[in-house]
């Protein structure tokens, strides 16, 4: 590629440079070579231009900056830009060129891992090669890498597209998170259809408001999907109905899914232990579905997932057939095991007020005893949760351990006595690994455990350093020490 190629995303037309050879897209200096072109993007601590010059000596193609930032006075092409993160992501696009043919996208609060993989799961059990992105990875037909972003920065998503293109996969569903979409992370993608799950309080560190959060996620549909594309939106949430608006503002084929949804209709469910039998109805036809995964979220989560699958062509007997056959996301109510006396312990994601109430309120139907949830809140992120998550805690669970999950360079203690603030009676044990033990130890028959926060994560972060902690071992070690 030469850096005429570029035009139309960086003002290169008529410039001594116009067709020096591009080897590379990058944002971080340290990775800049011969030939590459660095972008200096402003961040909340750094700002990329104090490494411009860095870049330059690394024998960067050209450096690309906002309008008036301070990049100035280098032996090569510098071009100012409007949205240096918008320039990035077309840039990147261009640069890495294909991508698998049909690409989804799901935003909103909670179940956007869990409709990624469904939607994956679908097509693979219409026959399609597909692969799914997001906070779980990246899963595809030869390939299953353990992630840690939401959604990746645009250099490493198009460099992975390429990728997934070339070895085959003609379909692919990703996570579209606030921070990804705010920051033009998914820009260049190109997207078949959208999918919208719920939205909750979260990532207020990063959005000033809940406004402000939710009119991120839109960029999905009025930013990024064509005109006419499928917006599957979950119609059972307070903030369906705004965003069922902004999307047909946009232009958008909305496809409402849900109990008051109008593609497909949820007209009944029923609850089991580990699975729910539901009938849904699709252009005046029902159709009986056996999911085989527990709580009414993953009924809504199984439905957007379905909902995507089908408006990009898989049939919908086919595509509810697939529900039946789901595995559920890691991390996400995942049964890890069971005591001796029969109580089962679940591992879930639940970091967030709405992911704690879903998850609470969806293993009561099938609790015979008590609720137990094992929880903490994270450092360093958005404190105003803390007293929300104890209050949801107390009222939905019988027994609460409140503990300690990444405080990061936070006093562990102090946010464990904001959460306790508003969980009267709550019991406080900061040693995550002594709190599952013991919540496993007080396990009787007919009860249920909850193990929240931290889901498929496999670290603790205390101060600046991240040890191995996972859930799932601590859970299977606590089971096997009291099932002898």
């Amino acid at each position: 590629m030469k850096l005429k190629d570029l035009a139309g995303i960086l003002p290169v037309e008529g410039t001594a440079s116009f067709d020096t050879e591009v080897t590379g897209i990058s944002s971080d200096s340290r990775q800049v070579g011969p030939g590459v072109v660095f972008f200096a993007l402003a961040g909340t601590k750094t700002d990329g231009a104090a490494y411009a010059a860095d870049a330059a000596k690394r024998g960067a193609a050209a450096i690309v900056a906002g309008k008036g930032s301070a990049v100035a006075g280098l032996p090569l092409p510098v071009f100012a830009v409007e949205d240096p993160r918008l320039a990035l992501a077309l840039s990147a696009a261009r640069y890495f060129g294909r991508q698998p043919q049909t690409m989804v996208a799901v935003t909103g609060t909670s179940g956007k891992t869990s409709v990624a993989a469904f939607t994956r799961q679908i097509w693979e059990q219409s026959g399609f090669a597909a692969a799914s992105i997001g906070t779980t990875g990246v899963v595809a037909p030869s390939r299953n890498e353990y992630g840690s972003l939401t959604t990746p920065d645009p250099v490493d998503l198009h460099r992975l597209l390429r990728e997934l293109a070339d070895a085959g996969v003609t379909h692919a569903s990703m996570e579209a998170s606030s921070h990804g979409l705010d920051q033009r992370r998914l820009d260049g993608v190109k997207l078949s259809a959208g999918g919208f799950t719920n939205l909750g309080r979260d990532h207020m560190d990063y959005h000033p408001t809940v406004e402000h959060y939710h009119r991120a996620k839109l960029r999905l549909f009025d930013a990024l999907l064509p005109k006419g594309a499928p917006a599957v939106i979950f119609a059972d949430d307070p903030w369906s109905e705004p965003t069922i608006q902004a999307a047909r503002a946009a232009g958008l084929d909305v496809l409402t899914v849900g109990r008051h949804g109008e593609f497909l209709t949820l007209k009944r469910v029923e609850h089991e232990r580990h699975r729910q039998r539901a009938e849904v109805e699709v252009d005046g036809v029902l159709h009986e579905v056996d999911l085989p995964l527990a709580g009414d979220f993953q009924i809504a989560n199984a439905l957007v997932s379905a909902g995507l699958a089908i408006s990009t062509g898989t049939p919908a007997a086919k595509a509810l057939m697939a529900l039946e056959k789901l595995k559920g996301a890691p991390g996400r109510l995942d049964l890890v095991g069971t005591t001796a006396n029969g109580a089962p312990v679940y591992v879930d994601y639940a970091h967030k007020p709405d992911a704690l109430e879903n998850v609470l309120a969806s293993v009561r139907p099938f609790t015979t005893g008590r609720v137990i949830v094992v929880f903490g809140c994270g450092g360093d992120r958005d404190r105003g949760k803390r007293p929300i998550m104890g209050e949801i805690a107390t009222r939905l669970a019988d027994v609460v351990i409140v503990t300690d999950d990444n405080p990061r360079s936070e006093v562990p203690e102090t946010i464990r006595a904001a959460i306790l603030a508003a969980a009267p009676g709550a019991i406080e044990i900061g040693d995550r690994r002594k709190a599952i033990h013991e919540a496993v130890a007080m396990l009787h028959a007919g009860d249920t455990l909850i193990v929240a926060g931290k889901g498929h994560e496999e670290g603790q972060t205390i101060g600046a350093e991240t040890l191995h902690f996972s859930d799932h071992e601590e859970v299977r070690a606590a089971l096997q020490e009291h099932a002898a």
